[in-house]
């Protein structure tokens, strides 16, 4: 168990590795501290991929040999392999430093826990551990992107206590309030990608960036699949196709979309996708191998709701996002965020592991890991196109 001193570091640490947010894809946030006599002497954060890392920036800042009694707290296991910035574990050997405090072990299989044994051969006291799960939770993407070589495809949201997402209208804005979208705004900002369907591009005709306060806007890769490519049919093209971050877009289609369509989007600066699809469907496995190659690590999809219940019925839904506001409609006719299962029995149910919740203003968020049943029932009275 960790004492209270230990934690109120390693949550400075925190604070630190976020200011790495959004920018260090594919690798992790770290953060590190160098902590004499109780203060801390200097700070450290992994900025970007290739970068030179947390534990290191620490230790150069410190700008003198470490005192007796100094200790090292990093919010992630030090690497003990050279790689392209020189192994920290070496850096920390030879800066004299013998305690070290680490919150999350390496999720890499092939490095989990050789850090600790390189540490603690050399000498060093090693105490691992603290606010683990925080520290884990810090980098969600990474950690997947890590052990399964394939983006994190995560689902976003905002719903009423009943479950939907629209009146039986289509009125939608807005269910949640200005905190939990100020939220959503600090999600996109970490991903680095998000994803919509091409009903939701020409129903709304969203902007598809991240903008939060006293920070310049910031456009991630932006994924609109669109199997028929029938959103660049209208002369009125949608923003994302003609705004100043237009190759920033890429249109996920297949072979069905017709070629006059994608020769007119990459004329424009839209990057295509065509997938291989024997229906009018965009395969989500064949997308997860693409963002694979493009070492694209995350996807953040927002809508709308046939293609987040086409993703959850193809099972190929990691993570989930679900902004709950205290609104009831009671209406069957209003549009439900998910659909297109046969659950009967509660042993049948998508569940969600490792959750957290948070609260902004009136609406609480929910998320968490999808874990899919061992027997999942699809509705065949329904269809879904994608």
């Amino acid at each position: 168990m960790s004492d209270p001193e230990s934690e109120i570091h390693m949550r400075r640490a925190l604070d630190v590795a976020k200011r790495g947010w959004g920018d260090t894809h594919p690798n992790p946030m770290v953060g590190a501290l160098v902590v004499e006599d109780g203060r801390v002497m200097s700070e450290g954060s992994h900025a970007q991929d290739g970068g030179p890392h947390a534990e290191r920036l620490a230790l150069i800042a410190l700008g003198h040999k470490p005192r007796a009694g100094a200790t090292l707290y990093v919010t992630l296991e030090p690497c003990s392999t050279e790689g392209r910035t020189g192994s920290c574990t070496d850096a920390i050997i030879a800066s004299g430093i013998r305690k070290v405090v680490i919150g999350a072990k390496d999720p890499n299989p092939e490095h989990s826990g050789r850090g600790f044994e390189v540490l603690r051969a050399a000498g060093v006291e090693v105490t691992a551990g603290v606010l683990e799960q925080e520290c884990t939770d810090l980098n969600l993407i990474f950690n997947h992107w890590i052990t399964t070589d394939s983006p994190l495809i995560a689902a976003k949201a905002a719903v009423t206590l009943d479950g939907r997402i629209a009146c039986r209208s289509g009125d939608s804005k807005w269910i949640t309030g200005e905190e939990a979208r100020a939220d959503v705004m600090r999600w996109r900002r970490l991903f680095p990608s998000i994803a919509v369907g091409a009903g939701t591009v020409m129903a709304d005709n969203p902007r598809l960036t991240a903008r939060m306060k006293d920070r310049p806007e910031w456009c991630p890769f932006r994924f609109v699949f669109d199997g028929l490519l029938r959103s660049v049919a209208d002369r009125a093209m949608p923003d994302v196709y003609t705004d100043e971050f237009r190759d920033r877009t890429i249109v996920v289609t297949t072979p069905h979309g017709g070629m006059g369509y994608v020769r007119k989007l990459r004329e424009l600066g839209v990057q295509v996708w065509t997938l291989p699809s024997a229906t009018q469907r965009v395969p989500m496995s064949e997308f997860r191998k693409r963002c694979a190659q493009e070492r694209i690590s995350g996807v953040f999809l927002e809508g709308g709701a046939q293609l987040v219940s086409q993703i959850l019925q193809d099972k190929q839904m990691d993570y989930l996002f679900i902004y709950r506001a205290p609104i009831l409609l009671a209406d069957d006719r209003a549009k439900p965020v998910f659909s297109g299962l046969r659950t009967e029995k509660l042993v049948n149910a998508i569940r969600l592991e490792d959750v957290r919740h948070e609260i902004f203003g009136h609406d609480i968020l929910t998320r968490g890991r999808v874990a899919y049943p061992e027997r999942m029932f699809i509705d065949e009275t329904t269809f879904s196109l994608g």
